[in-house]
């Protein structure tokens, strides 16, 4: 299953759901933030997590994530590879390898 599928299936869940309706901009970002706070929440006291669990909220950040994306028009393979060209640029290799400084600590 590609990336396509799973958009597609994501739209017929929505669509059969009626639940396009709350699926603003604004909700789905909301969604994103909480979900993502639900996924951090496994780490909270320590770093071994559930891996059921950690998938369960990660596949839950994902899915709000393609639903914005498609919501917006973005496909969200194009606007990664952007990003990470624009992040590549903040961060070349030669500077960067084996360090977590921030680009302008570099």
């Amino acid at each position: 299953m590609d990336q396509g599928d799973v958009i597609r299936a994501l739209r017929e869940f929505v669509i059969e759901r009626d639940w396009s309706q709350f699926h603003t901009p604004e909700n789905l970002a909301k969604s994103i933030s909480i979900e993502a706070s639900e996924l951090l929440e496994n780490y909270q006291w320590n770093s071994e997590a559930n891996l059921e669990q950690v998938q369960d909220e990660l596949a839950d950040v994902l899915t709000y994530c393609l639903l914005l994306a498609d919501k917006l028009g973005m496909d969200p393979n194009e606007i990664v590879l952007e990003k990470l060209a624009k992040t590549q640029q903040k961060y070349p290799v030669e500077k960067a390898r084996g360090r977590s400084d921030k680009y302008d600590q570099l």
